[in-house]
Formats: C-alpha cells, sequence, structure tokens
C-alpha cells in the first residue's frame, strides 16, 4: 500500500493563489523581463501590483540629491507595488530584474476586486505583507547591531535564496560591488576587501558574469 504524502502548507498555497490569479481575466498580464531590465521607474503612475511568479527583482531609490541606494530584493512568490493599495499615486522606488524574470501584472481594480471577492487570495496576500514587514523590521535589526561583514554574508546568501534552496551551494547572477555596498550600507572598498575574503576562504566564487555562494558562508553570520 502507497501513503499518499500530504501537501505541504506551501504547496497547497501556491497551488491556491494560481488558480486565484488565473481567474483575473482581463485585469492581469504576463510580462518576461531579461536581466537589468526595468520594470517601473520611481515616479512612475502606481497603477498595479505585481507578483513575481519566476525570476527576482531588485528595489532601488534616488534621493532628492541623486544617490542611488538598493533597499531591497525579491524572490519568486513575492509582490511589489501594493503602495498603490493605500492611495500612493507615484511609485516611490524603482524595481528591475536580477535575472532573466516573469511578472504577473494585476492592475488596481482587479486587485481590489480580488481581495474583496477571494478569502483565499485575501489570506495569502495578507501573509505576505506581514511576511515582508518582518523582513524589514530584520534588516533595519541587522543594520543596527551587525558588522558589515556579516551584514554582506547575510545579503549573499539572500541573493542564493538560502531559505528555499537549503543547504547546496546557488549559483546566481553577479552583483556588482557599488550595489552591494548600497544594500549592505558600507563603502565599495569594504565590500572588495570582504569578497576577496570569502572568495579566499572558499565561500564564495565568481567571474564575469555569475557568483557560487556556498552554504558554508552561513558560518560568518553565526559565529563571532
Amino acid at each position: 500500500m502507497v501513503t499518499k504524502r500530504p501537501e505541504s502548507s506551501t504547496t497547497k498555497q501556491a497551488f491556491g493563489l494560481k488558480l486565484v490569479l488565473n481567474a483575473v481575466g482581463d485585469g492581469r498580464r504576463n510580462v518576461h523581463y531579461k536581466n537589468k531590465d526595468l520594470i517601473y521607474r520611481q515616479g512612475d503612475a502606481a497603477d498595479a501590483v505585481y507578483y513575481i511568479e519566476k525570476g527576482g527583482v531588485q528595489i532601488s531609490v534616488v534621493s532628492g540629491q541623486g544617490k542611488h541606494g538598493i533597499i531591497g530584493v525579491l524572490g519568486a512568490g513575492a509582490f511589489f507595488g501594493e503602495g498603490c493599495l493605500s492611495g500612493q499615486s507615484l511609485n516611490l522606488s524603482s524595481v528591475s530584474a536580477n535575472k532573466p524574470t516573469t511578472v504577473i501584472i494585476i492592475s488596481k481594480v482587479a486587485m481590489q476586486r480580488m481581495l474583496h471577492d477571494q478569502p483565499e487570495f485575501s489570506e495569502i496576500f495578507m501573509s505576505f505583507l506581514l511576511s515582508h514587514n518582518s523582513q524589514i523590521v530584520s534588516d533595519l535589526v541587522e543594520l543596527l547591531f551587525n558588522s558589515s561583514e556579516k551584514r554582506l554574508a547575510r545579503v549573499l546568501l539572500l541573493l542564493a535564496s538560502f531559505d528555499k534552496h537549503g543547504m547546496i551551494s546557488v549559483v546566481v547572477p553577479k552583483v556588482s560591488q557599488d550595489d552591494l555596498a548600497s544594500r549592505v550600507g558600507t563603502t565599495r572598498t569594504r565590500i572588495n576587501f570582504f569578497m576577496n575574503k570569502f572568495r579566499t576562504l572558499g565561500l564564495i566564487e565568481y567571474d564575469n558574469d555569475t557568483m557560487k555562494v556556498h552554504p558554508e558562508l552561513m558560518n560568518v553570520i553565526v559565529h563571532d
């Protein structure tokens, strides 16, 4: 007798989400982006919510003085652009693909209708918002209390999605040291020093296009 393995909550959630997204109809469209393609720019009209079906994006802002900074990286299964639902008329950040990416774009009107009419979808979306808020708090704590070396290690592990892939080496598109410095909150010189250190220790490997992150990099965060 073969016992059927029960579906995990994650599998059920993904299945339910796909059913609801497929039911949107005219209020949605699928768009494919190449690495580094701009999805929307800071200051563009905020009139849709975006769901990452596969791939990933980076979120950046430019200050009034022209200073550029990366404030987040999101992977498959994440939403962005949700500010339009709270009355935000313009996007407060720019979003671009950091690898080949497929995004489902849901119009503001269609999203509001789904949240009202589809309790299952509303629950999934709320779960994402709560998780995303916790991540923001975690990032702030990281910035306040951890060294730039540990913050860099954490950013690299997040880029490699170790929370999803488990303890295996993961190859990701290479990120510039300027972008890493912006994300970590330190100088490019410090990033260069730690990247060379990590490579010498065999924790990462990289060439002109890709970077391989090894699970042993986790030890930088765990150990003092």
